[in-house]
């Protein structure tokens, strides 16, 4: 049965010699895999771009509950990034972002809100011209609120990486920055140090970690590490 549904683009694998099987974070299903066969081979020209990482699509999808993989009838952008892949700051954020949302929604099922507010924090990200190296810890704090773990408070996100082991050299500095993380809209100015920013995502980190099981190590950190330095 056919079904039209909006989706994020996670990753992808090259299959055989044409194919690609992408993972694809959609509003009507939550996390699945898709195979799209011929994406790959030369009168597709051009149809891969729709499967790069946060590419955000209409999609109209063949769904049987219970199948490993599914299948796409249709696709296209609803959304086409104007400053994303372009900006080598907003490039390596959201290479970042995109790891984390793969390891984090893997088991994640249907969740309309989750979605549409990924969704629109990646455009408000794409229109963004300031402040916006600060954006991947906004997203972060605020995206527990829909994953089921939010911290009541910036002290509450303290005292409990506190009972993990976690030791706070500038715990009062950090506990008003976790606040403005949390409260502040996109693109607020948010005064950071580089060392500070580095502190303040290992924390938040190691929350996400408390509470999603076997998000372990994270490959992009160095890329953002090298963006952002």
């Amino acid at each position: 049965m056919l079904h039209r549904t909006r989706g994020i683009v996670l990753s992808y694998i090259k299959y055989k010699e044409t194919s690609i099987i992408v993972r694809i974070f959609t509003e009507a299903f939550g996390m699945q895999s898709y195979i799209v066969n011929s994406v790959r081979s030369a009168k597709s020209r051009g149809k891969m771009a729709l499967y790069q990482p946060l590419g955000l699509l209409d999609l109209v999808v063949y769904h049987k509950n219970g199948k490993d993989l599914q299948r796409i009838s249709e696709a296209k952008f609803s959304y086409a990034y104007s400053s994303i892949p372009f900006n080598p700051v907003k490039t390596g954020i959201g290479i970042f972002l995109t790891e984390m949302l793969s390891k984090t929604l893997r088991e994640e099922s249907e969740n309309e809100e989750l979605y549409d507010f990924v969704h629109q924090a990646m455009v408000i990200f794409d229109h963004m011209e300031t402040n916006v190296i600060n954006f991947h810890l906004q997203f972060l704090m605020k995206c527990t609120g829909y994953l089921g773990f939010e911290p009541q408070s910036a002290e509450g996100f303290i005292e409990e990486l506190k009972e993990n082991g976690v030791h706070f050299s500038t715990l009062e500095t950090e506990r008003a920055i976790i606040s403005a993380l949390m409260n502040k809209s996109f693109g607020e100015e948010i005064i950071l140090t580089s060392q500070l920013r580095r502190d303040v995502l290992s924390h938040i980190i190691k929350f996400y970690q408390i509470h999603v099981s076997g998000l372990n190590e994270i490959k992009s950190l160095e890329v953002l590490k090298e963006v952002l330095s």
